[in-house]
């Protein structure tokens, strides 16, 4: 049985969210109450809802002219942060979340308030999105108009979106990973884009084990952040994910390396590498399994210092939390990625 999703009709609910939100008086759009949106079905393999919530994005991005892409990255930040924060936005197709406050209005004494009236004479962020004159925080469509009309209050083109999301985080960090999350979704044209590979081709001759948080004496007492995979000089380094290139270039500690951030708000680190790939440069949006560069020694001194130990891949994996990031144990992502990839070529 194919799973409809009831949204009163998302395009005409689209435009009254966006008449709604710009300020213009609108009504309710005439039999919007019995409407129905059949959603594309995802691919076997991909995680429930990629398809609707394209589609989602797609007709309200008609309306607002607003990227698809645009909202999909916005969402897919949402998402990150409310993993790191613990938060839930619910268990519709939209990740974006607003507090009970920020819905209501902070001096709003009820905290529960769906008028958009009552809300909006207490400074709320809450309106009514899909004409069914509520303002419901659980409603992916009440949701997305209230975002969608915070951030363009400077105007949908790039440049004025960047300005408005600076705006509503207050936070650079944030703005930088919904461009890098647009860009990576523009690319494929798609939000099915979680699947991984190992970082060095099955095929090589490599070797590795967990030695995560391990004592590191150059440059001062550190610990191990990252795995170490031990392979012959000159085996390609591939990336891990579907990202972008954040960082390519030199460092004192991992030498020539490639720094890759992903849809999930995850860095990707490859160090001690012996050269980069002549296709990729630093904002290049990358896929699973493409050659970035090659294992090698670089590392501990000044640009070029190689040798001072065996050829290998320093992998690390970074997760941010919106104003930080911090190091987690990659071995059993490695053993994971090896697992599947191992798996999916024995199908072949």
């Amino acid at each position: 049985m194919r799973r409809r999703h009831r949204y009163s009709g998302i395009a005409a609910a689209a435009a009254f969210l966006w008449l709604a939100g710009a300020g213009f008086a609108a009504a309710a759009p005439a039999g919007t109450e019995e409407a129905e949106v059949s959603a594309p079905q995802p691919a076997a393999s991909a995680s429930p809802n990629y398809g609707a919530r394209k589609a989602l994005f797609e007709e309200t991005g008609t309306i607002t002219g607003i990227r698809w892409h645009d909202l999909a990255a916005a969402d897919q930040y949402e998402r990150t942060i409310n993993f790191v924060k613990k938060r839930s936005a619910g268990d519709g197709l939209v990740g974006i979340y607003f507090s009970p406050e920020d819905w209501t209005g902070l001096s709003n004494p009820d905290r529960g308030d769906t008028s958009p009236q009552g809300i909006a004479a207490f400074g709320g962020k809450g309106v009514d999105g899909d004409g069914d004159g509520q303002a419901d925080r659980n409603s992916d469509l009440d949701r997305l108009a209230a975002y969608a009309r915070q951030i363009t209050r400077f105007g949908t083109d790039e440049e004025n979106l960047r300005i408005g999301l600076w705006e509503y985080y207050q936070n650079n960090r944030a703005v930088e990973r919904i461009t890098q999350f647009s860009k990576i979704y523009a690319a494929f044209g798609t939000l099915d884009l979680f699947t991984h590979a190992f970082p060095l081709p099955l095929g090589a001759d490599y070797s590795y084990r967990d030695t995560w948080g391990a004592s590191r004496g150059w440059g001062g007492d550190r610990i191990h952040e990252g795995t170490d995979l031990f392979a012959h000089h000159g085996v390609p380094v591939r990336s891990t994910c579907y990202g972008i290139i954040e960082v390519m270039g030199w460092n004192p500690f991992g030498g020539w390396r490639v720094g890759i951030r992903d849809l999930n708000n995850v860095y990707h680190y490859y160090a001690h590498l012996s050269g980069f790939s002549k296709e990729v440069k630093t904002g290049d949006v990358v896929k699973p399994a493409q050659v970035i560069g090659w294992v090698g020694s670089s590392g501990y001194g000044k640009p070029g210092t190689s040798g001072k130990f065996p050829p290998h891949l320093h992998f690390g994996l970074y997760r941010d939390n919106g104003l930080t990031e911090w190091s987690f144990d990659p071995y059993p992502n490695l053993k994971k990625w090896e697992r599947e990839e191992r798996a999916a070529g024995r199908k072949k």
